[in-house]
């Protein structure tokens, strides 16, 4: 039996109103990899927020290696060897790596002053267990964010952590990246750390982890051996029904072709690229990291400066895109990142979903606000978001209600055609069936959709048809009945055979 690390039981935390946990518990062995999982919502960042010590348990106990520990701060968390990287990387850009790694507990020279020279000097075997071969008096701002990943682990090295807390670490990270964090966690296993890998995603939980502890409610559920459970098992555990397949779609009679684009050049972003979309047609983009999926749609919409090609709108060409062109003639955008470019969290529902379509209700200083409501709670209503009212901050919400919220504010431009840039990036499998139900109603009703994924079953699983790109190109173009995922990934890596 392999030493216990880490065991928290019967962990109760109440904030004003709401109860975040309720009977919480976790155990971790040196050694093991355990996922940790949960809609958004359930409390697994707050079980973990207590063990960081970013605020006390009200109750409950905590054992580190056998012995009960009292964390009432985040000092006391690292010195009892628990390291906490999060979500939103806690790195100062315009520091080197030696000075992230020893920030606030800075070496100095026999003169008493800071010595860049020692730090650099020490980092070096932290940055040689992670296998980042850069130099520590690199700033940390121009690293990638896979290597800046890195950087925070090994800080937990010099803190001579035990346990490691990994927050949705692949978010944003490269297949390639990817590949080197897991490594570096597979060797961490075999150095005896303890590592607790909070994860929306199944295969990793298959790839990677030991074991997964499933949280819902507050509540812990279970603890599962990954090589014991099902896909299935574990929604079930989360989500507390069985989803059974959460891909929704019903494949339509596509209709008129309502957006069509003819040899887009937008540097190497995008080089010749030709498409078009129908209504009720759902078309699926898919590529690796940098494929340029994106930055082609940012192309069309405005956001990013075209080079060359043309965009024609039900049949009629686009002089010269903007985005409060496009957005008048019926294209909505939903990008990427609902935090830095979709919602201004710091402000309510109702001024999030409003905010495109101010013109409607606000007629010179009169503002319609009867008119204001009804758009807000239709939108809420259609979307099924889970809130009291629109008076409700967006930073309060869970991610996936924040991504209920971004759709509505789109869908309040009443728009034509839909893209979806990642619509379900960092939303517990609970949320992800809701939207693809929302996204199937769209598709029914003959909008338009176009749905960017770096998520192959959910482009296979929900698109009529298939564009797949690599570095700036559109490589192949599939009907769903052609679908294969050795195919697709051929044409993501531009292998294929174009005979």
């Amino acid at each position: 039996m392999k030493k216990e690390l880490l065991r928290m039981e019967n962990i109760v935390k109440t904030f004003p109103g709401v109860r975040a946990l309720n009977n919480a518990a976790i155990t971790v062995h040196a050694g093991e990899v355990m996922g940790f999982m949960g809609e958004n919502g359930a409390g697994k960042s707050t079980l973990m927020n207590v063990l960081g010590g970013v605020f006390p348990a009200d109750s409950g106990e905590i054992y580190i290696e056998g012995q009960k520990a009292e964390i009432r701060s985040i000092h006391d968390s690292q010195s009892l060897g628990v390291a906490f990287i999060h979500q939103e990387l806690a790195l100062e850009p315009y520091l080197t790596i030696a000075e992230n790694i020893f920030l606030g507990r800075e070496m100095k020279n026999s003169l008493g002053m800071i010595s860049k020279d020692k730090m650099a000097e020490a980092a070096r075997p932290f940055l040689e267990r992670v296998g980042l071969e850069v130099d520590p008096n690199e700033f940390v701002g121009r690293l990638s964010l896979g290597q800046q990943q890195m950087v925070e682990i090994a800080k937990s090295f010099s803190l001579h952590a035990k346990i490691l807390i990994l927050d949705e670490p692949t978010s944003s990270l490269s297949e390639k990246e990817v590949n080197i964090l897991f490594e570096t966690v597979e060797e961490l296993k075999k150095q005896g750390m303890g590592i607790i890998f909070i994860t929306h995603k199944m295969a990793e939980v298959f790839r990677l982890c030991d074991a997964v502890t499933i949280m819902r409610d507050g509540e812990y559920m279970d603890t599962l051996q990954s090589e014991n459970c099902t896909e299935s098992q574990l929604i079930s555990l989360m989500v507390g029904r069985d989803l059974g397949n959460y891909y929704v779609r019903t494949f339509n009679r596509p209709g008129d072709v309502v957006l069509e684009a003819k040899h887009i050049h937008a540097g190497k972003r995008a080089v010749d690229c030709s498409f078009s979309v129908r209504s009720g047609e759902i078309l699926g983009f898919y590529g690796l990291v940098g494929s340029g999926r994106s930055e082609l749609m940012k192309a069309i919409m405005g956001l990013d400066p075209m080079d060359s090609g043309e965009i024609l709108l039900n049949g009629e060409t686009v002089r010269k895109a903007s985005p409060m062109y496009m957005q008048e003639r019926g294209v909505a955008l939903v990008p990427e990142s609902r935090k830095t470019e979709g919602l201004l969290l710091k402000n309510t529902i109702g001024f999030n979903i409003t905010l495109p379509i101010l013109p409607r209700f606000i007629s010179r200083l009169r503002v319609d606000t009867d008119k204001e409501q009804q758009i807000i709670e239709e939108g809420m209503e259609a979307l099924r978001i889970k809130a009291p009212s629109g008076r409700v901050n967006c930073s309060t919400l869970s991610g996936g209600n924040q991504q209920k919220v971004l759709l509505a504010k789109w869908l309040a431009t009443n728009p034509s055609v839909l893209i979806l840039d990642e619509p379900t990036r960092g939303i517990d499998v609970g949320a992800k069936a809701e939207i693809y139900t929302i996204i199937n109603d769209l598709a029914k009703r003959g909008l338009a959709v176009i749905l960017i994924s770096s998520e192959m079953p959910e482009v296979m699983n929900m698109s009529d048809r298939m564009m797949i790109m690599n570095e700036g190109h559109i490589t192949g173009e599939l009907d769903h009945t052609e679908y294969s995922q050795e195919l697709i990934l051929k044409y993501a890596m531009g292998v294929a055979n174009h005979e």
